[in-house]
Order: structure tokens, then sequence, then C-alpha cells
């Protein structure tokens, strides 16, 4: 009778302890949202506390199973929850430190989710709010699964989650069922609007391609050569990407474009070696906990191990996403930023944007007389208040001026403008001597394209993203045969490799003659890979608009600051060739001139 006493008192000290785990996870789960979006000393270590709860809450509930069943009443849809839960701190972790393998663990625990039903008798509990729980979780794997292309399974998912919407509301009649169909809506044209081309198999069906160059992140196959010089001193660090397009396709506070562009700026992620779901289902006896064993000290300078050379290094650079931020908001995140930087290391801003466009006839001040881009401008404050989609005439608190950024040049800075008035960004001055580059959009496209680009996603991102499908893209190209694919991309490849010889020929041409053929900015951005990317693609988005019949006037091509060299680059009888080779391959030839457009 003893014994059985002892047993039901070691049962009961076991519900409290998982009791116990699973208010202080929650508890710290719930203050994270506390947590500032900015810096990086603020927040890791609380990271770190909540990842060792959830271990051991995970561990605990998978050891003691049959107790929690039987003395708890533990149901698999809490199980879930827990999964659920442990997935949004790896996604979140990835998004504070742009380290692509935490969207791997995200994806192992989202998946495991599903492929052992934990939500499968959601449904038959008759509670609305678990059943939003659900449809949250598919929403969350879905963004995954786009982060990391697995189109095949986001179509699914999509599928399921119409299933869930409309099993919900025809259940409950909730209030919120107009939201959730919103929330499909948006999925759904996200996925429409980024199938820009078709890669098709032999069987016809499309397919995604991953390690090709066809705007997959970087890989070492896919990382444009360079030969290296003393002069290449920089490497990318701190990225802002900022999306502000009002009429942008989007899902998740995350607009085509600036989808495109953080997935431009990483690495590609190489596959986890363990499941993180499998420490605690026993598949193998990994018992470290991720807060001590898979979370570096990321990104906070002088941390022990994460130096090299005496700088932070990092495998991926630090990244902002801000979808439609205040003007305070973007300054903010920009000084962040800028402080962050370690030595040697390089600000990246990336913004797309609707221009805020000037009335001042004679402008004096380039900083702030020529207009600049609008930043927090709502969807229902379009036609009416004062504001323009198109830019006509916004109020100057929404607006980021080319001023704005005079303070932050004190740091090497490369900033990539995606607007209709992109150029006034052109006039920045470099007042404290440090290396600057600006890439400028185009200012426009040919009207066969405005609605599309509007909604779709920018042509120049599109083209700084995968320039492949952005050639085929504006020559009408709407799927091609993954054979014929590759044949293409290989012609990519050779004009990539030709540009940066090219560029690397410009410095020495100017070592040797004493002639100023190129920025020395360029030079010491481009030993970065990520930077060296940016600046060859948007060689190849100049020189192909440059010879395309239907991309005339020059505010109709893209510009950059300082100048790159015409005679010896961009115009270089050598890449026109390539193009012109590729234009046949893909048997769009004719919508090539024979030559430069002249201005």
């Amino acid at each position: 009778m003893v014994k059985m006493e002892s047993t039901e008192e070691q049962d009961r000290k076991l519900v409290l302890e998982f009791c116990h785990l699973l208010e202080k996870s929650k508890q710290l789960f719930n203050g994270l949202r506390d947590l500032p979006q900015y810096g990086h000393r603020q927040w890791q270590a609380y990271f770190g506390r909540t990842f060792d709860v959830y271990t051991k809450l995970w561990k605990f509930q998978q050891q003691h199973r049959m107790v929690l069943d039987s003395k708890y009443g533990l149901k698999r849809w809490q199980i879930g929850e827990i999964a659920s839960k442990i997935g949004q701190l790896y996604y979140h972790y990835y998004l504070r430190t742009s380290e692509t393998n935490y969207l791997n663990e995200a994806y192992q625990f989202y998946a495991a989710i599903r492929g052992r039903a934990y939500y499968s008798r959601a449904a038959k509990e008759d509670r609305p709010d678990l059943m939003v729980k659900k449809l949250r979780y598919y929403a969350r794997f879905i963004v995954v699964c786009l982060l990391l292309k697995k189109m095949k399974l986001v179509r699914e998912l999509v599928t399921e989650l119409e299933k869930q919407i409309q099993e919900y509301t025809n259940t409950y009649e909730p209030e919120d069922h107009l939201e959730w169909s919103l929330v499909l809506e948006e999925i759904k044209g996200f996925i429409k609007a980024e199938a820009a081309v078709a890669v098709l198999h032999a069987d016809s069906n499309p397919i995604i391609l991953s390690h090709s160059g066809s705007g997959s992140r970087l890989s070492p196959l896919t990382t444009p050569p360079c030969e290296r010089s003393p002069h290449m001193t920089l490497s990318l660090q701190e990225i802002l990407i900022v999306g502000s397009a009002c009429e942008q396709a989007k899902f998740s506070e995350l607009t085509m474009d600036m989808f495109r562009m953080l997935q431009t700026l990483e690495r590609e992620p190489t596959e986890s070696t363990t499941n993180p779901l499998s420490m605690a289902h026993g598949l193998h006896g990994h018992d470290a906990s991720p807060a001590a064993s898979r979370i570096p000290p990321y990104g906070v300078p002088g941390s022990k191990g994460y130096m090299e050379n005496g700088r932070a290094f990092r495998d991926n650079p630090h990244k902002y996403l801000l979808y439609k931020p205040s003007i305070s908001q973007l300054l903010v995140f920009l000084a962040s930023g800028s402080k962050e930087l370690p030595l040697g290391g390089a600000l990246l801003l990336y913004m797309s944007a609707d221009g805020c466009f000037s009335t001042t006839k004679h402008p004096e001040d380039f900083g702030y007389e020529l207009g600049g881009l609008a930043t927090s401008v709502k969807r229902d404050s379009v036609d009416g208040g004062g504001l323009s989609c198109r830019g006509k005439s916004y109020k100057e608190n929404h607006c980021l001026y080319p001023g704005d950024l005079y303070p932050f040049t004190r740091r090497p800075m490369f900033v990539v403008i995606d607007s209709d008035n992109s150029f006034v960004f052109q006039h920045i001055p470099r007042y404290f001597g440090q290396p600057l580059v600006v890439l400028m959009s185009p200012q426009d496209v040919p009207p066969a394209f405005q609605a599309d680009v509007q909604h779709h996603g920018s042509l120049f991102t599109l083209f700084l993203h995968s320039p492949l499908t952005a050639l085929c893209y504006i020559c009408n190209v709407g799927d091609v045969p993954i054979h014929h694919w590759e044949r293409c991309q290989t012609y990519v490849d050779r004009f990539i490799t030709e540009a940066s010889r090219l560029v690397t020929r410009c410095r020495i041409d100017e070592i040797e003659q004493g002639i100023g053929f190129i920025d020395s900015s360029y030079v010491q951005f481009f030993g970065d890979d990520f930077l060296r990317t940016l600046i060859l693609r948007f060689v190849f988005c100049d020189v192909v608009l440059r010879l395309h019949r239907g991309f005339r006037g020059r505010h109709m091509r893209p510009r950059c600051e300082p100048q790159l060299p015409a005679n010896e680059l961009l115009e270089h009888p050598s890449l026109s060739h390539i193009i012109f080779q590729l234009a046949s391959a893909l048997d769009v030839r004719g919508h090539f001139s024979e030559g430069p457009e002249c201005d």
C-alpha cells in the first residue's frame, strides 16, 4: 500500500513539474514580443533561456508520456502546440540572426506536426480558439516552406488550409472568417506572382531549382568568381530590407521584392545533421540543449570563436526586414545597423517603395527638394488624406529623402533603391570619404509590363534576384524546359564571369596607366560575395535593357553612382555578344537591337 502511495505521489510530482515547465515556457514565449527588434546583445540571452525551457518541456513530455496521458489528460493537440511554439522559436531566431539553417529546424518541427497529425482532432474539441491555432500553424508553415522554396508542399498546404478555413467557418460562423479568407487570397496571389517564369521538367510539370542560379540563395556553385586584390577590404555585415510598395503582392509582412531580395542576400542552407524532433522521440541520443549546443553566440562583436582577422565573422550578414515602417522606425534601424558594424564591415540598405515627387521647380538642395521614397503609406489612405499611391502628394513625414542618409555615410554603405523616383538618390555626397555605392532602378517600364510589375514585384529586383528569369520575363518567355534552362544559365554564368574579369581589368589599368576607370568604392566592395553578386547582376540588367528594343530612353534603364565605366564595362562588346547568344538560344533575338541604344 505504501508502494502504491509512493507511485501516486511520484506521478503527482511529475504532473506538477510538467505544469511548471509549461507555464514557464508560455511566460518566456510571450515575453519575446517585448524584446527590442534591433541590436544583438539585448535579446540573445533571453532566446537562449526560452530554448532551454522548451527543450526540457519537450523531452519531459516524451519521457513521461504515459503518466501525463493518464494523470494529466495530455492531448495530441497540446503536444502539437508545444512543437509549434518551438518551430516559431526557430523561425524567429532565423529572422533575428539571418542564419538559414534555422529555417530547416523550423521546417522539421512544422513538418512533424503535420506528419504525426497532432492537430487532427482539433475540430472535434468544439473549441474555436483551437481551430484558430491550427489555422495559424498552417500559415506559419507555408511561410517557412516559401522561404525554403518547397513549392509543391506549399500548394498542398494551401489546399489543406482552404479546407480547414471552410470547416472553421461552417462549424462556428466566426466573426474573423473574412480575415482568414483574405489570408488565403494573399497566399494564392503571392504564389502566382512568385512564379514569373516556369521551368519545366521532361513531363512538362513545373519544378523549383535550388542550385542553378535561378534566383536561389548563394552557394559555391553560384558565387561569382573574383580575382582578389588587397584593395577588396570590406565585407557585408548589416542589411536593412525595406518593402513599402503599396500595391505589391505580399504575405506575412513580406512583399514580393522583400522575399526575393532576402534570399539573394543569404547563403544556401545546409541540411540539418540532426532532426530537432528526434531528440524528443528517441530517434537518437541527442541530449544537449539547443541553447547550449545549437545556437551560437551569434552576431555579438567580440564573441569568442566568432572573430576572424579582428572582425566578427558570420555565414550570412545580419538582416532587418521592415514592412512599411514609419520614417522614425527606419532611421532607428539604420542607426542600429551602423552602430553594430564591426571593423571592415559594410551596411546595405535595400528599399522598394513608391516615389514621393517634389513640385519644386528649381531645387537647390538635392538632399530634400527632389522628393524621395514613401515609407509607411497604408492601403486605406491611398485615395484620401493627401496620399497618392503613385506619389503625387505624399506628406513629408512619410518620406525618406536622400538627405536622411547623409549621417550614415560615416561608415561604408551600399544602397539599392527600387522605385519610380530612384534617380534622386544619385546625388548623395561622400562627406566623410567612406566607400559609398548607390544602385538605382529604372524609373519606368514599358506599358506592357506596368500592371504586372506593380503587383508581381519590381523588374529591377527580379534582375538582381534571378537574371535569367528577368530576361525571359521581358521577352515574354513564360516557360522553359529544364535542359534548355540549364543551357541558357551557362550563358548567364559566362556573362557574370566576363563582367567580373572586366571590373578587375579596369582596376589593373587604373594602377598601371594612372587612369581612373572605376571608382575605388566598387573595388573595396567587390571582395564580398553578396555585394559582388549585386554589382555584376546590375551590369547584366543594364546591358540587357540597353540592348532590348522595348526599353527606350534613359529613364527605362538603371543608374548607379559612382558611374561604372561605359566603354570598358557596360558597353563592352564581349558582354553584348553573350547577351545576343543568350537571346538566340531562347529564340528571342528579335527583341534586341544590333548594338547599344544611343541617348
